[in-house]
């Protein structure tokens, strides 16, 4: 058996992450995803570096197939229904409105078919006073509040990766298991919405609930102050961190295997109150120390005192350690014309359901023939389709 979802079948009619995302998370668990794109460039992060196969478009559509269908053209409506007739779940991320006006909107394909789980992805929501707004992942990490807790105050330039997508595609993939499992009871498909606002919001409970309890509003050093994080530059110029949270087993040992035992019963730190209270003044204390051997040299001493901590690597960095390597994270697929694609592998694990190797993501209409053979259409139905749709 490949994957507890072998045998789920996936229409995706999405573009960039959030959708895709959803879509290769389903596909990593086994689902045959069928992803339809544009004749003209397909998903436009095939093009993100150049190309048509850039690593943006790699790292969220492994284990698809790749179908081009000009939604626009009135033969694509054929080609869509015969699809919906086939699939279990469809997943959409236009703007609200757009599927409609394609002729694959939810009231519209529910009509063929009853069981079907469409998945409709937006940045807003499907109605309200922002509905229609464009919305990239930087707006969803603003408007949720996500980015106030990972900005600098002092230098505010968004960081990181992109959190509002990424949270969307998993929230998405969650809703469609969960109206999956739904159907097995009722036999009845429904449809699942999602948005970057609401999966991001989603994200934040912790935040929020310390605002709803205490009436604080949490900036960027509100949670590594409360779990006791802390980041050092060590004498090598290379960084680690130390997570200390509640237990006090924690901080004295870090304060034994610095050689400052006099701290444990400072009164500026002496318990774990206290020393949110000070935490810049035990930071200051600290960073003073770990500045006078390497990362590795204090790594050992952290380590065998049983304290928390880690490297900050950067990504090169990551796959050359044992744990990672042990892990088997990193995996290799060969493409017949791309070649050797690396990417992150599943990170899920099953004692009784065997996942296949993954596979890597298709060219641009890869699979179109094979599918449309499969929907029934003639080799002269194919190319004439082709043809007139330019796929």
């Amino acid at each position: 058996m490949a994957g507890p979802l072998k045998g789920v079948r996936v229409v995706e009619v999405a573009n960039f992450i959030t959708g895709p995302y959803a879509g290769q998370l389903l596909a990593d668990l086994g689902a045959e995803v069928i992803k339809v794109e544009d004749p003209q460039g397909g998903d436009p992060f095939r093009a993100w570096g150049g190309g048509l196969y850039s690593p943006h478009f790699v790292a969220h559509n492994r284990n698809k197939r790749s179908l081009t269908l000009d939604l626009k053209h009135p033969r694509a409506r054929g080609v869509i229904d015969r699809l919906v007739q086939w699939a279990d779940v469809l997943i959409e991320n236009f703007r609200p409105g757009v599927a409609n006006r394609l002729g694959i909107g939810y009231e519209r394909v529910r009509q063929i078919n009853p069981r079907l789980i469409y998945c409709s992805i937006s940045g807003m929501g499907q109605s309200g006073p922002y509905a229609h707004r464009p919305a990239y992942d930087t707006v969803g990490q603003g408007l949720s509040g996500l980015l106030s807790l990972l900005l600098d105050p002092l230098d505010p330039r968004p960081i990181g990766p992109a959190f509002s997508d990424a949270l969307t595609g998993i929230f998405a993939a969650y809703g469609i298991l969960g109206a999956l499992y739904a159907r097995e009871r009722t036999g009845e498909g429904q449809r699942v919405e999602t948005s970057m606002l609401e999966a991001t919001l989603g994200f934040l409970v912790e935040p929020f609930a310390r605002y709803f309890a205490l009436g604080e509003v949490p900036g960027p050093f509100t949670r590594p102050k409360m779990a006791q994080v802390y980041a050092f530059k060590c004498a090598d110029g290379q960084v680690l961190a130390i997570h200390l949270s509640s237990p006090p087993k924690f901080w004295e040992g870090l304060a034994r295997a610095v050689g400052r035992e006099d701290l444990i019963n400072d009164p500026r730190f002496s318990n774990r109150e206290a020393r949110v209270q000070n935490y810049d003044q035990l930071h200051s204390e600290l960073a003073s120390i770990f500045s006078t051997r390497t990362r590795d040299e204090w790594l050992h001493i952290l380590e065998d005192a049983d304290v928390p901590c880690t490297p900050i690597y950067t990504l090169d960095q990551v796959l050359n350690d044992p744990q990672v390597q042990y892990l088997g994270v990193e995996q290799v697929a060969e493409h017949p014309t791309e070649g050797r694609v690396r990417m992150i592998g599943y990170p899920i694990r099953f004692t009784q359901t065997h996942l296949d190797p993954p596979s890597p993501p298709p060219t641009l209409g890869e699979d179109t023939d094979a599918i449309l053979a499969e929907l029934g259409y003639s080799i002269e139905d194919i190319t004439l389709l082709k043809r007139e749709m330019a796929c």
